[in-house]
């Protein structure tokens, strides 16, 4: 097999198992490419010694499985440069336990095992689409977890008069909203008290960052619907983000997300279930005392 390699290159400590990975390929007589602002921090940041390797720039590669060495924010860059590619991801987690980054550094000589042998199974993942007449947002349209409407440059909340299907919904008064995909539901929108999404759900989460009204709470729709957001700010203008990527936005912009027309595809041990994921991630059934 051919894979892709990324990795984090802010944290060192999330990237030093990159040398048993090199190892574990090298048994299997796999072939390996890799993003080259990666491979450049591990030799010439890290000093690790590693085998010359295909260095690739950007979504300039070709390979049969894609392999993000980080966290879920590695994840999501390596998403970004698969695009329509259609090669599934293998996530390996080298920080805190991921949703999407979920194999530990300690599964990684069992999980390649696997791979080698063909077992194991990739699970589809929806992205959502921003469509604007900013130019610096549709150059890279794509959240495989959410896009957020927030304020800026002003204490005071915004206005988001939010229409589903051409239909109002509602104008929320608040700091900002959170659109996101099922796999985006245990990130941003979590940590504002959105609800959790089953990956396979078929579903859209819309939930405010500090309501103005208690009133206001997380609704999820169908993700056939088309989102249109207008938004009114004091200081007339506002932050898009999407996946964490930001950009300040005029006032008049009009902002239209739908689900986009392609999926990422996760590889999964056949041992690793998104519950399981969960129970663990949250502590759900923990006796803390």
């Amino acid at each position: 097999m051919r894979f892709a390699l990324f990795g984090n290159t802010y944290q060192a400590k999330k990237s030093f198992h990159a040398e048993q990975l090199f190892r574990l390929l090298k048994r299997h007589d796999a072939q390996l490419c890799t993003n080259r602002e990666f491979y450049q921090f591990l030799t010439n940041d890290l000093r690790l010694h590693l085998p010359q390797v295909e260095l690739f720039d950007g979504d300039d590669f070709h390979a049969d499985m894609v392999i993000s060495l980080g966290g879920d924010g590695t994840f999501l860059k390596a998403a970004s440069h698969v695009g329509r590619k259609g090669i599934p991801i293998l996530g390996i987690n080298t920080g805190r336990l991921g949703f999407l980054a979920d194999i530990s550094p300690e599964e990684m000589e069992e999980t390649f095992d696997e791979i080698h042998a063909h077992r194991y199974r990739t699970e589809e993942r929806t992205l959502l689409q921003l469509k604007c007449d900013d130019p610096r947002l549709t150059r890279s349209p794509y959240a495989l977890n959410e896009i957020a409407v927030l304020k800026r440059d002003s204490s005071s909340m915004i206005s988001i008069r939010a229409t589903v299907g051409g239909m109002l919904l509602t104008t929320y008064q608040a700091d900002g909203l959170i659109v996101a995909t099922p796999t985006g539901s245990t990130a941003y929108s979590l940590s504002v008290g959105g609800p959790i999404i089953a990956p396979d759900s078929q579903t859209i989460a819309l939930t405010p960052v500090a309501p103005h009204s208690l009133n206001m709470r997380p609704i999820v729709i169908c993700d056939n619907r088309e989102i249109t957001l207008e938004v009114e700010s004091r200081s007339h203008n506002f932050l898009v983000a999407i996946d964490g990527r930001s950009e300040s936005c005029r006032e008049t912009t009009r902002l239209t997300i739908s689900k986009a027309d392609y999926t990422i595809r996760v590889v999964k041990r056949f041992n690793h279930r998104f519950f399981d994921t969960l129970r663990n991630k949250m502590m759900w059934g923990a006796d803390v005392r």
